[in-house]
């Protein structure tokens, strides 16, 4: 898409995105996707809702590279960062790292969180990806890098030297944490035991829609996460798109559970971004 076509098409839904920090913000009671919050013990202060890049994303594409190219992801990134929503959940597989790249052309790295995610376990492999990344993205660091759908649940030993090379860049300011993105129940437990675990993207929604376990099951376990001092990001907060008809009740969800600390929600469109942005603190007030 054009980015002429795409402000033509969404100026009205981006006024009104900017405007909603002052007009929802102000004595509203309820969460809000920018509320400012700490990922656990990482230090990394960001917006409580991520902007998702991979809604439907493997094999370096993504709904939102597909159907907003590259003028049009960077311009919802852009929209958001005015509304106060700092926090960009990316990964290689998506192919949404240059468009990230153009994004952050007129906006000040510092101020925004970016979250990737490899699926390499060999070392060399790993070490590779950080230096392509930080290429593709145009950074000299990335906030937090994730092993990526992880199932098996010896993860932590059989992966140990890939998890070294993302603990050495740690140290030498490459990245501020890392973590992992688990899609099975055997390798979420050993995420909430490992020490090496900073950060941990969970599927978790009301419905247990393409989550690891029940709903009871996963919460035992992520709130062992927490207890463990790991940060909590959730993911898949509307069950993959099965529960938009229940949008409300979704948000509520996550934090009715405490230990939730963000969630990133794919956005495909300015539609999408107004829509969480208005009915996200009414949602929650009660929480």
């Amino acid at each position: 898409m054009k980015r002429r076509i795409f402000l033509k098409n969404t100026l009205l839904g981006a006024t009104f995105v900017s405007a909603l920090p002052e007009t929802l913000y102000a004595g509203k009671v309820g969460k809000h996707p920018g509320d400012k919050i700490v990922l656990g013990e990482t230090g990394i202060e960001t917006s409580r809702m991520a902007i998702g890049t991979g809604t439907n994303g493997w094999n370096n594409s993504s709904n939102q590279t597909r159907q907003l190219g590259m003028d049009g992801l960077p311009d919802l990134l852009r929209r958001a960062f005015d509304a106060g929503i700092t926090f960009w959940d990316s990964a290689d597989q998506y192919g949404s790292h240059a468009h990230l790249k153009e994004a952050l052309k007129v906006l000040p790295r510092e101020k925004i969180t970016i979250l990737t995610k490899t699926t390499s376990r060999n070392p060399a492999e790993v070490r590779a990806d950080i230096d392509r990344f930080k290429s593709e993205i145009g950074t000299d660091y990335i906030d937090i890098i994730l092993l990526h759908a992880e199932k098996d649940g010896n993860w932590n030993k059989k992966y140990a030297g890939a998890m070294d090379v993302l603990s050495e860049a740690r140290k030498n300011g490459e990245i501020r944490a890392h973590g992992i993105s688990c899609h099975s129940l055997a390798a979420l437990k050993t995420a909430a035991d490992e020490p090496w675990v900073q950060v941990d993207l969970a599927r978790f929604n009301p419905g247990a829609i393409r989550m690891d376990a029940d709903v009871k099951t996963v919460t035992k376990v992520l709130q062992r996460m927490k207890n463990n001092g790991k940060a909590i990001i959730t993911m898949k907060v509307y069950g993959a798109g099965r529960l938009t008809n229940q949008k409300d009740e979704c948000l509520k969800f996550q934090f009715n559970h405490p230990f939730v600390d963000a969630f990133t929600l794919g956005i495909e469109s300015m539609e999408q971004l107004n829509d969480v942005q208005q009915r996200m603190p009414e949602a929650t007030r009660t929480v």
